[in-house]
């Protein structure tokens, strides 16, 4: 959370923010409704060329976060790694059921 004025901001573990300036309590409830769950949703990952490609999100640090190409499980297929940085942008990692 990040105090504002005489409220807090609630940021979820991508540094979005989830609320405007409300009090400490709401901003908590809200992110305790969020959970950790959409950190194991599908993401897209914007590329240089502008496409979108599936990816699973695999680290969260302040310094960064580091997404890697969903391969659905195949323990044979190459694992390919992005860096993202944070706080994330909607155009650049977004939640796949856009």
């Amino acid at each position: 959370m990040e105090p504002v004025n005489d409220g807090f901001v609630a940021i979820d573990l991508l540094g979005r923010r989830r609320t405007g300036a409300v009090d400490w309590m709401v901003a908590e409830e809200t992110l305790d409704a969020l959970g950790l769950g959409y950190l194991a949703d599908p993401h897209e990952l914007r590329l240089d060329d502008g496409s979108w490609l599936r990816v699973r999100i695999a680290e969260v640090s302040p310094a960064a976060i580091r997404v890697k190409k969903d391969d659905w499980g195949d323990m044979n297929a190459d694992q390919i790694y992005y860096a993202v940085s944070f706080p994330v942008s909607e155009d650049r990692l977004r939640p796949l059921s856009r």
